[in-house]
């Protein structure tokens, strides 16, 4: 009698453990801490350009390129630690042939269409601020590896492109709130972007 008593009581602790009113989590992303610090800083060191960059971000030399050094000592980092990312920088002295010229901007516009393949758009801007300065910046939509492209050029003696990259996997949704934040920083670089030669 004990055994079936025992057993009784099992069965109805399992059957009164049926919760119909379960709703699973929606997914969610991680909060995103933005940088605090405000104002930018000054880039000039005795190169071909100059331009600011927020307060938050340091500049460094790009030391390796696919295994090597860098063909220019002008290919540089501006990394941002609280975000995990980088804006790329990669210059070109094109020395007043339309050749180089016509090959940087071709270059240019495959690598940033390689992301296609990913991306569910991608919108292109011109600008020209002033100083000589003119360009296109491309923002790539979707999950793509970079949200954010672009070049600046005085189409005769430089080129210099951008790529902005953040070290986690490229999802739109959650980077969002990141790369809003960086992309004012970049059109603020562009802004204040200056040619020394």
């Amino acid at each position: 009698m004990k055994y079936f008593s025992f057993l009784f009581l099992l069965l109805l602790m399992a059957a009164s453990c049926n919760d119909d009113d379960f709703t699973p989590k929606p997914k969610g992303y991680p909060r995103v801490h933005l940088p605090t610090e405000t104002g930018y800083k000054l880039f000039d060191n005795n190169g071909p350009f100059t331009f600011e960059y927020p307060v938050y971000a340091t500049v460094k030399p790009d030391t390796i390129f696919f295994g090597q050094k860098p063909e220019n000592p002008w290919w540089l980092n501006i990394s941002i630690p609280a975000l995990n990312a980088n804006i790329h920088l990669s210059y070109k002295e094109m020395h007043s042939d339309k050749k180089i010229f016509y090959r940087l901007l071709e270059d240019t516009y495959q690598l940033t269409f390689k992301h296609s393949v990913k991306a569910e758009a991608i919108d292109k801007s011109t600008f020209h601020p002033s100083n000589g300065v003119a360009g296109q910046m491309f923002l790539v939509r979707g999950n793509a590896a970079s949200a954010n492209q672009f070049y600046i050029t005085d189409s005769v003696n430089h080129f210099v492109r951008g790529a902005l990259y953040f070290y986690a996997e490229p999802n739109e949704d959650s980077l969002a709130p990141a790369t809003r934040f960086v992309f004012k920083d970049i059109e603020h670089l562009i802004q204040t972007f200056k040619w020394k030669k």
